[in-house]
């Protein structure tokens, strides 16, 4: 499906590489003028660099997502260069250590949870305020499988989605009376650099990883992008707090 953006302003925040990236490109692709941020700011240039050679428009603006000051500022950068907030990908994220929980240090908690989910709160907080001066919007949240199912040595992660989740669902009914439709995606296992990460920290997990997705491959990142742009599209208008999940069979199996 080819979806038809011009004149819209898309929002993306952990744009420096992986989902972020793909969902960039493919918004810049559409016709959208796209915001990319991320605390990697030469990842992130590269973002809109590529945008700019495929013939799109794009800046980027640097942002810790749990930073409260900092995305009320990212939110006024975005306004005062576009002059508005049509769609919004909340994507930034981690996915902290693996480990058994009573082994998880109290700072790396804090930290996963800060970013995944006071990210997300304070992204949605800012890009509603002026979604509702707009009086439209759409917001898709980057939650995951893990936010839907357990995730053995991944508690940080899974519960910073799981509440993802709920926030992303509460928010969805406060707001779809005004104009805004929020919803989330669910990926599974998807071939980013944080899932790479993650399995370089296991030399068995690659393959224990691969064996336990039903289809037997990664997710591609560029199919987890069509389905935002989806879920930002009028052929989804009647989708309200919904959780959308691309994992490859895991959840249903």
């Amino acid at each position: 499906m080819n979806f038809s953006f011009p004149n819209k302003v898309a929002l993306i925040t952990g744009g420096a590489s992986g989902l972020g990236r793909s969902t960039a490109l493919a918004f810049a692709a559409s016709g959208a003028k796209v915001v990319v941020s991320d605390m990697n700011e030469e990842g992130g240039l590269k973002t809109v660099k590529k945008i700019h050679v495929d013939g799109g428009e794009a800046i980027f603006v640097k942002t810790d997502v749990a930073d409260s000051e900092a995305v009320a500022d990212l939110i006024h950068s975005t306004v005062a260069e576009y002059g508005r907030i049509d769609f919004a990908l909340n994507n930034a994220g981690i996915g902290g250590l693996m480990m058994p929980m009573h082994e998880y240090p109290d700072d790396a908690w804090r930290s996963v949870m800060d970013i995944n989910l006071g990210g997300v709160w304070y992204c949605m907080k800012y890009e509603i305020q002026q979604m509702l001066t707009q009086g439209s919007g759409c917001i898709v949240n980057l939650a995951s499988i893990a936010g839907l199912i357990g995730a053995p040595r991944l508690s940080a992660y899974a519960a910073s989605k799981h509440a993802v989740v709920g926030l992303t669902k509460t928010a969805a009914l406060e707001y779809v009376r005004h104009g805004i439709r929020i919803n989330a995606i669910c990926p599974g296992w998807t071939d980013t650099p944080m899932v790479r990460d993650s399995m370089s920290q296991d030399e068995h997990f690659a393959d224990q990883l691969t064996a336990g997705i039903p289809a037997r491959r990664l997710g591609k990142p560029e199919e987890i992008a069509a389905a935002v742009l989806y879920l930002c599209s009028e052929e989804s208008a009647f989708m309200v707090g919904h959780t959308m999940v691309l994992d490859g069979g895991i959840v249903a199996s």
